[in-house]
């Protein structure tokens, strides 16, 4: 399992692919499959550790993430031969040295920087893996869609309550300010949970209306206290400002019982059953029609948000999935060696 090298897995408050690469671990580890997980040195995990990272660079500006990544995978290649199969989580990089891979390789798409990075996706055979089909670009072909999965028992329901939630990284993208304005127009205290991602909107549009009683700025909230802040809201607003290819704090929030309100945009179509687990607005229109929606959400049914999220969004769903595409690909290795 080739995990990124930002921070450490999992991550102790942002880093949601190393998140997904610790959960997928610990849960073939408990399956019985032997994994070896190449990560920071600093990370925990049940599987075999293998590290050339200290810790995640994202946390030390004396390490450069271009240099350390490569020495991360250069070292996973070299081991590579000792495996059945590489799962990357790493991002284009290894693609674009696919063919010194010694076993083969499958790659879960989290997201694309931009169009720019397409050209490493599709000159890959790697088994391309889209975390949802909001998610696919036209020109790829996927060998499946997996949503991720989360330890469902690690999000136990919380009593909810009156103040909002914005949780997430603090940038244009996650609309941070969009919440702001949808509380305030909602007549609701909201709180906010996340890191400084852009401190230039931070600055002008968010710090300036944090005053510690109608808006609070809780910081990075790490995996310890998520559940009980999550749990203890009437809502997540979710309006986003991009085309999200998930969105782990929706279903963290969802597993806890606490309905979504998010703009109808990328992933969210699939990730929230509107009308169930949470209500889906018009980006367009985003913050008048969330506002006057915040009442219909907060009125959904706690347990039926629970329960739908802990049927769609375990971790051994994930895992299951992960592992008929490993025997596929197994299989089909097998139909083609002896023609090789």
């Amino acid at each position: 399992m080739l995990a990124p090298i930002a921070w450490r897995t999992p991550p102790e408050h942002y880093g949601p692919w190393e998140q997904v690469a610790s959960t997928l671990t610990e849960g073939l580890v408990r399956q019985g499959v032997e994994v070896t997980l190449f990560a920071t040195a600093d990370s925990l995990t049940s599987a075999h550790l293998d590290s050339v990272a200290p810790h995640g660079y994202a946390e030390d500006p004396t390490m450069d993430g271009r240099v350390w990544e490569a020495l991360h995978m250069a070292r996973a290649m070299e081991r590579s031969h000792e495996f059945d199969l590489v799962h990357s989580h790493l991002d284009w990089l290894p693609l674009a040295l696919e063919a010194q891979w010694r076993a083969p390789l499958v790659t879960t798409v989290h997201g694309f920087s931009g169009p720019a990075i397409l050209p490493a996706y599709e000159r890959a055979g790697s088994a391309l893996v889209s975390i949802s089909d909001a998610d696919r670009a036209p020109s790829l072909h996927y060998a499946a869609t997996i949503g991720h999965g989360l330890d469902t028992d690690a999000f136990p329901a919380g009593p909810g309550g009156d103040v909002l939630l914005s949780f997430g990284r603090i940038h244009p993208d996650k609309g941070t300010a969009d919440a702001i304005d949808i509380a305030e127009r909602a007549g609701r205290r909201l709180l906010i949970a996340g890191i400084v991602q852009d401190e230039d909107y931070f600055d002008e549009l968010v710090r300036p209306r944090i005053d510690d009683d109608r808006v609070v700025y809780l910081g990075a909230v790490g995996a310890a206290e998520r559940p009980g802040v999550l749990g203890a809201a009437a809502m997540l607003l979710h309006p986003i400002h991009f085309d999200e290819p998930f969105g782990l704090a929706v279903i963290e929030s969802m597993l806890c019982g606490t309905p979504v309100l998010a703009y109808r945009r990328g992933a969210m179509p699939e990730v929230v059953d509107d009308g169930v687990t949470g209500l889906l607005v018009d980006p367009h229109d985003g913050i008048a029609q969330a506002a006057a929606t915040v009442a219909k959400a907060a009125a959904l049914d706690r347990t039926l948000v629970r329960r739908r999220a802990r049927e769609r969004f375990s971790v051994e769903r994930m895992v299951e999935s992960y592992l008929d595409l490993y025997r596929d690909l197994r299989d089909a290795a097998h139909r083609r060696a002896p023609g090789e």
